[in-house]
């Protein structure tokens, strides 16, 4: 029993105290008290979350005002303390928005925009200057320089945990040799034993931001990392939600906040990616769901005992033979071309025969003859029959239906079961309260089960999922969207199945991928520069892929890959992960990114793989980047990506598409030394071979290098002199043409170059000369050099395992 059961009063008093007991608490007040869920459940971890923070926003802002970033973070010892700094070059923020910035929770300008930030909620620094506090005591130091101001604004604060309002104890101007920017200082209760994940963090900043400066400074050590480019992100613009992926709940918000009054202005005005051709297909597919299609019934067949001419003039009274005739006389003829027709078909083709004999004739067919002419003729194309399923008279639908379940389904089914599983059918149609026959693919679905149940009960035979699936499809099938005009808006708000008829109808249709406007990914090539700049290896590979959709928002996923060189060869490879550009350092394990990598087949790509499964060992890095609008993080803390099937998808994709580059560079880096080690041997034999044979002979040593060359089907590279004529002959003994680039270094001036491209420099001479040659054919360079000359020949555009080159 708690404190507070044991002061409860008597059983009358308790829910009023009860009552009085309960009070609401600040977002401030709670993160307070669960800390961990923000980063900071120790003080290595929150040191590390802390830089994470003060650098995440520091890039952001920088970016936002498009400014090349420069950060520099600086952490000291003090005391029993640490002291973080972090500085930026951003454009500053206002005197009115800094303590709210930094000391209330919850407080940003990016949590409803839908466009990729590395912050979203508003919670990240301003957390930070709550622990702080929390383990030290004291308020964080912010100067802040906006763009064009002759002085800085330096403030002390706390956050009010009470108020989640920031509590502002010094609030003065001050001098800053930054001509914009923001610095922030914190002290907390920290160390330094997560150091490894804190340099993990900055240098995998660096690797996906490489248009940034960043310097670390700690107490023993100093780091630089340089930017390789001066290209910043492409600036994103909001958008709005994309019609996949949102949820019920969020589209009856936003009916009830729309200014349209129509679906489809609605569709349009709200989504992205949504036009009137759009719009229509949506408002199709809702129709389906919220009206149901029409059931279709074929016109009547020659010699069949069906005349719709006959009633329809029958239902028709005081209008004339002659109009009459012609009234019921077209509605029979159109139906009879139609082939098909469903309820409203029917009374788009009464309408129509009324309208052209009201012209023709001057017989006015008013709203009541029209419709008794539709019921006759629906009723003479799909009679009513006996309701009781299970012996069903013999009429024209259940016919109808006999001939589509026979097409339908398997033909080892017997002709006395599909007519009996045609006429329960037939039974149920005639069972519905609309005689229009009009039902939801669902309801459909239920009439087909209920036959195929009672077909399995009472005839002793198998009507399984895959015959209930393929009737209900042709069915379906034949059956027309009805042209019902859809619900208002004000409506639909407040019809909550009708909403998810609509957002069910939405996900259904084709749309094209939302725009990538909002997302700024890092792309292939920068992906490559900054692995290079960080990781030495001797691969590297990226991909990025065309934007997804999850939840309504929209996603890229990029990876990256590097390979050998001077990674470490020993045990698993590295995984990093990254959202927004932002590296995640902890949590790798609950992350859908490295459930991901681990579900792979490494060895299909080269690498090893112990068990087929989990992390791939050899030197590798493996980078996943995703971006999006609206991260699915697993916590508040946002170290790990959740395990969304959508983004997860994306991801393998992502690392597959690099991985098959990796898999051609270890084949063809396989298939380079098998190469050598042929010709190696080959360069061992021959010349026993080739000596044995000249002292058998007695003839002059062979030159084996032609031979070598034409075994391994390389391209055999050769120059002559005689007589101050220079001829260099390119001979391809490859399968495949060669693009040849061949420098010869020539210590005097050649002559008759014909047509090579001829540099002096230094005394030298460059003789330049591409060409591409063909299997099996070969190519000359020719020139004349005057005097003895020296030769040096580079020769460009061929492996050397694929070139032999004898000079």
């Amino acid at each position: 029993m708690t404190s507070f059961q044991s002061s409860l009063g008597d059983e009358s008093e308790i829910a009023q105290e009860l009552a009085e007991s309960q009070q609401a608490i600040s977002i401030a007040e709670f993160f307070e008290k669960n800390k961990h869920m923000l980063g900071f459940d120790s003080g290595a971890r929150g040191l590390v979350t802390a830089v994470k923070e003060a650098v995440d926003n520091a890039l952001d802002a920088a970016e936002e005002a498009a400014i090349l970033p420069d950060i520099y973070v600086e952490i000291q010892e003090v005391g029993q303390y640490y002291r973080l700094i972090v500085e930026d070059n951003g454009p500053g923020i206002t005197k009115e928005s800094l303590p709210k910035v930094f000391g209330k929770l919850l407080y940003g300008s990016r949590f409803h925009a839908r466009e990729q930030s590395r912050g979203q909620q508003g919670i990240g620094i301003s957390a930070a200057v709550l622990y702080s506090q929390l383990t030290s005591g004291k308020p964080a130091k912010i100067t802040s320089r906006t763009q064009g101001s002759a002085d800085a604004q330096y403030y002390e604060l706390i956050v009010d945990t009470d108020e989640n309002e920031p509590e502002i104890s010094v609030d003065e101007q001050t001098t800053w040799d930054r001509p914009h920017g923001t610095r922030i200082e914190i002290e907390m209760e920290a160390n330094m034993r997560a150091r490894q994940q804190l340099h993990d963090y900055i240098k995998h900043t660096a690797v996906v931001n490489p248009h940034a400066r960043i310097e670390l400074k700690e107490p023993n050590e100093h780091f630089k990392f340089e930017r390789v480019t001066d290209q910043l992100p492409d600036e994103t613009e909001e958008i709005r939600p994309h019609p996949h992926g949102v949820e019920l709940g969020t589209v009856l918000k936003m009916l009830a906040a729309t200014d349209s009054h129509s679906v489809s202005g609605f569709l349009q005005n709200e989504f992205t990616r949504v036009g009137k051709k759009t719009a229509e297909s949506v408002i199709e597919a809702f129709r389906d769901r919220h009206f149901g299609r029409g059931m279709t019934w074929p016109a009547p067949a020659s010699g069949e005992d069906t005349d719709v001419a006959a009633v329809v003039t029958e239902a028709t009274a005081n209008k004339g033979a002659d109009a009459t005739e012609n009234f019921a006389t077209a509605i029979a003829d159109e139906i009879d071309a139609a082939g098909r027709v469903a309820y409203h078909e029917v009374h788009e083709i009464v309408d129509a025969a009324a309208e052209e004999t009201e012209e023709t004739h001057g017989t006015t067919f008013g709203t009541t003859v029209r419709e008794n002419a539709v019921e006759a003729a629906w009723l003479e194309l799909a009679p009513v029959a006996a309701s009781d399923v299970d012996a069903v008279e013999e009429t024209r639908t259940a016919a109808d239906l006999y001939r589509r379940v026979n097409d339908a389904t398997s033909s080892r089914k017997d002709d006395a079961v599909i007519d009996a599983f045609a006429g329960r059918l037939a039974g149920k149609f005639a069972d519905e309260d609309d005689h229009r026959h009009r039902l939801t693919w669902a309801t459909l679905r239920s009439h087909v089960d209920r036959a195929a149940d009672l077909t399995e009960d009472r005839d002793d035979t198998s009507f399984g999922e895959t015959a209930r699936e393929n009737v209900t499809d042709e069915l379906w099938g034949l059956m027309r969207t009805v042209p019902d005009d859809p619900p208002l808006v004000r409506e639909l708000a407040d019809d909550r199945d009708g909403a998810s008829d609509l957002v069910e109808a939405m996900r259904s249709t084709d749309i094209m991928a939302p725009p990538t406007r909002c997302l700024s990914p890092i792309t292939d090539e920068l992906i490559e520069a900054g692995l290079k700049k960080e990781f030495d290896a001797d691969f590297y590979a990226a991909a990025t892929r065309d934007a997804g959709v999850s939840g309504g928002d929209p996603f890229v996923v990029e990876a990256g890959i590097a390979y050998g060189g001077e990674l470490d060869a020993e045990g698993s490879v590295d995984v990093l992960r990254f959202a927004n550009r932002v590296p995640l350092v902890y949590q790798r394990g609950a992350c859908a990114t490295t459930d991901v990598v681990k579900s792979i087949g490494w060895r299909n790509y080269g690498l090893d793989q112990p068990g087929g499964s989990g992390l791939p060992n050899g030197p590798a890095v493996v980078m996943i980047h995703v971006a999006s609008t609206n991260v699915p993080f697993t916590s508040e803390s946002k170290d790990a990506v959740a395990n969304v099937p959508e983004i997860e998808d994306e991801i393998e994709l992502a690392i597959r598409e690099a991985a098959r580059d990796l898999k051609r560079y270890l084949n063809k880096r396989r298939s380079m030394q098998q190469r050598r080690e042929k010709r190696n041997k080959l360069g061992t034999i021959l010349p026993e071979m080739a000596a044995k044979l000249a002292t058998v002979t007695e003839r002059e040593p062979l030159d084996i290098d032609d031979s070598i060359a034409r075994i391994m089907n390389n391209v055999l590279v050769e120059r002559s002199v005689e007589d101050g004529s220079v001829t260099i002959t390119v001979e391809n003994n490859s399968s495949s043409n060669a693009d040849v680039e061949l420098t010869d270094i020539v210590s005097v001036e050649p002559q008759e170059t014909n047509g090579a491209q001829v540099i002096e420099m230094d005394g030298e001479w460059f003789v330049k000369w591409a060409e591409t040659v063909s299997s099996g054919d070969e190519a000359a360079l020719e020139y004349r050099v005057d005097g003895d000359a020296e030769f040096d020949l580079d020769v460009a555009g061929i492996e050397e395992e694929l070139l032999t080159v004898n000079t």
